[in-house]
């Protein structure tokens, strides 16, 4: 590989972009493979309902999408800004306040869930507000009633995740959310054909799945020996300074919120297309193709999110500039081999989530467009990660505004309704939103100035704690 030019003229060498790619990686598979266990509980409950029939599967997707649009992605994004004060903070040295941020970050969660889970009670009201049909807006109330304990849990999870990635502490969310997946699959057996509660044993099988999840991290963070200057217990502190945590984590939620809203529209949009049935059958498959997918920059970003914010604490800009440049590299090549894989099976993928030949073949039409997509998501969601390391959400949510709701909405409206391109044309337009999203994040990246960035960490972490 090249030498790279670092800040103040520094040369990179070769043996070091080598070893920084090392360790990204060493973080990233695990997280990439603990991202890809906690989004299986959800494709698991739904394999489990959509052997109760059509209404408990129209009514229980229904209801997990208003669930994450009004409540999971808030909490997700507003826990991501641990990835910024707890990844800084390790670097600083700076140990007991990981433990202070979690316990803030933990109890702003706390305080979000109320407001999201009356919002969860009105459910049907809000459906039928909407203009859904009546008997599956009460089945999908029903089931996101049973869904409203597994917020709670959901919200410290964030906080948990967080706080173990800030310290490179990935295997533990491997293996603990693998039990969690085979706990979920006996409970969702035993909720719903053992005790009867149909689809609504499903939702309760979240709440206890997540609350085991959320235990076991909690029983290995307290007796680890390993967390003895991170976590020495909770701390009066963490009541303090809450409008700092505030301040960046409002904007942190946005940039989550903003990008996944965008796909949520391209499935209400597919609903009035032509033909139904068979466009929103093909978005569903390809939006969970997506999601997949995206587990795996998502564990990248992750990785890197770590780096950065680990150097920028310890006031090593230069380390931080090059695990910036490392991942960039990692993003393109990991986008090209997965799209090319896309590809390679379009024909044949479809199988995987359904019998109906129509869907696969409509599928297998749009698989290249489908890449194309994934390839920039990639790219996006990887430097999404260097922007958490950095502590520059705010600038992220305003990139994601502008490529998605300028740009990528409009687009794809235009070219599905006025030029008639259909759920191609849906995808196209997404494509728009993304690409500009992946250029501003590119451009902003190479014009990060480290120097300064360094500093503000610096300041972030010593800054004085109000009496």
């Amino acid at each position: 590989m090249l030498e790279l030019e670092g800040e103040m003229g520094h040369k990179i060498k070769p043996s070091e972009t080598m070893e920084e790619m090392k360790k990204q990686l060493k973080l990233a598979g695990p997280f990439c493979l603990a991202s890809f266990l906690s989004y299986s509980l959800e494709i698991i409950s739904v394999m489990f309902i959509g052997h109760l029939g059509e209404l408990s599967l129209s009514a229980a997707s229904m209801a997990s999408s208003f669930a994450a649009v009004t409540g999971y992605h808030f909490l997700l994004g507003t826990g991501s800004a641990l990835e910024t004060f707890c990844g800084q903070a390790y670097g600083a040295q700076q140990y007991h306040m990981l433990s202070v941020y979690t316990q803030r970050a933990m109890l702003i969660l706390m305080l979000m869930c109320i407001p999201i889970s009356i919002i969860w009670t009105y459910t049907s009201t809000i459906f039928i507000w909407f203009g859904q049909d009546a008997e599956i807006s009460m089945k999908a109330e029903a089931y996101i009633h049973w869904l409203i304990p597994s917020i709670f849990p959901y919200g410290i999870l964030q906080c948990q995740f967080r706080f173990l990635q800030a310290q490179s502490d990935t295997k533990i969310l491997m293996l603990s959310g693998g039990l969690t997946c085979l706990v979920h699959i006996l409970v969702c057996w035993i909720m719903i054909f053992k005790l009867g509660l149909g689809s609504n044993g499903a939702a309760l099988a979240c709440a206890v799945s997540y609350w085991t999840y959320v235990s076991i991290l909690a029983i290995y963070i307290k007796y680890s020996r390993a967390f003895e200057k991170t976590w020495p217990g909770f701390s009066k502190e963490a009541f303090k300074n809450l409008g700092e945590f505030i301040s960046l984590s409002i904007p942190s939620a946005l940039m989550i919120c903003l990008e996944y809203w965008s796909y949520e529209f391209l499935v209400l949009m597919s609903g009035l297309l032509p033909n139904p049935k068979l466009e929103t059958s093909m978005m569903s498959v390809s939006l969970t193709t997506s999601s997949l997918i995206f587990r795996i920059p998502y564990g990248f970003g992750s990785a890197v999110s770590t780096r950065v914010s680990n150097e920028l604490g310890a006031g090593r800009p230069q380390s931080a500039q090059l695990a910036a440049h490392v991942v960039m590299f990692m993003a393109i090549t990991e986008g090209l081999v997965v799209s090319l894989f896309l590809v390679s099976v379009r024909n044949i993928w479809g199988y995987l989530f359904t019998n109906e030949v129509e869907v696969v073949s409509y599928l297998s039409s749009i698989m290249a467009v489908l890449a194309l997509s994934n390839f920039f998501d990639g790219i996006q969601g990887v430097l999404s990660g260097l922007a958490r390391g950095c502590g520059s959400q705010k600038i992220g949510a305003f990139v994601n505004l502008g490529a998605y709701y300028l740009v990528g909405i409009p687009l794809a409206t235009i070219l599905a309704f006025v030029y008639s391109y259909g759920g191609k044309g849906l995808w196209m337009g997404i494509i728009g939103g993304s690409s500009v999203q992946a250029l501003l994040f590119v451009v902003i990246s190479m014009r990060t100035n480290w120097d300064l960035e360094a500093t503000k960490a610096q300041n972030r972490v010593y800054a004085p704690v109000p009496k």
